[in-house]
């Protein structure tokens, strides 16, 4: 079976008349995964909730296999991580894991060290690194097959980031993955393909070289 292809087109934004994206346009493919980059403010965030279906846009076109998608948080056909905490305070792992990770995905999950270190206890009990990698873990072993990280790797130690980078191109091996975060260098050795936002639009990025030419890293 093909793999299905997510594209994102013509997204407008703006706020109090000021436009934060006004040329969006990327594709992203199961088996595939894609760095989205660009300094604070540039729409980073913005780009993945409108994705997503919880921010809603002055225009934009969302399709997979090219049927269009309204909220993409239906149906389980995408899922998205947040910058900050979404897993309640209360309830313990175990019962959230089940939950959320996808019934075929479940031997691979329960296998993960972190999550059996971890099942019997609540977020409220883990320190912010362990509770950020278990929210990650759920995610892209979630039954969703486009998965949104919004700054996976902060809030945790580089250690931790080496040991994710692996589990993140195993999932994309069966689903299609965008991903941002400040540490762009953990970015640029994940991703498949980078694109870069900038003043509102997306630059395809063809050698790394180019994110100093836009700006994003500096040349010295």
């Amino acid at each position: 079976m093909p793999p299905l292809i997510l594209k994102v087109d013509s997204v407008q934004l703006a706020f109090n008349d000021r436009r934060i994206l006004q040329d969006v346009h990327l594709e992203c493919r199961q088996g595939q995964v894609i760095g989205l980059l660009g300094r604070n403010g540039s729409g980073k965030s913005s780009l993945l909730r409108i994705i997503f279906g919880t921010l809603q846009a002055s225009y934009k076109y969302v399709s997979i296999n090219g049927d269009f998608i309204h909220k993409g948080y239906q149906n389980n056909r995408i899922a998205y991580l947040p910058q900050h905490g979404y897993l309640p305070d209360n309830i313990k792992i175990s019962k959230l894991a089940k939950m959320l990770v996808d019934e075929y995905c479940w031997d691979e999950f329960n296998a993960l060290d972190i999550y059996r270190q971890h099942s019997h206890k609540k977020p409220g009990q883990l320190s912010g690194g362990e509770l950020r990698q278990l929210e990650m873990l759920m995610i892209i072993h979630s039954r969703a097959g486009f998965i949104l990280l919004d700054e996976p790797f902060t809030h945790i130690s580089p250690i931790q980031a080496d040991e994710f980078k692996p589990v993140i191109r195993a999932c994309a091996k069966r689903k299609g993955i965008i991903i941002t975060d400040h540490q762009y260098y953990n970015i640029l050795e994940v991703s498949d393909k980078v694109i870069l936002l900038n003043n509102g639009a997306t630059k395809h990025i063809t050698d790394n070289d180019e994110l100093i030419t836009y700006g994003y890293l500096s040349g010295k």
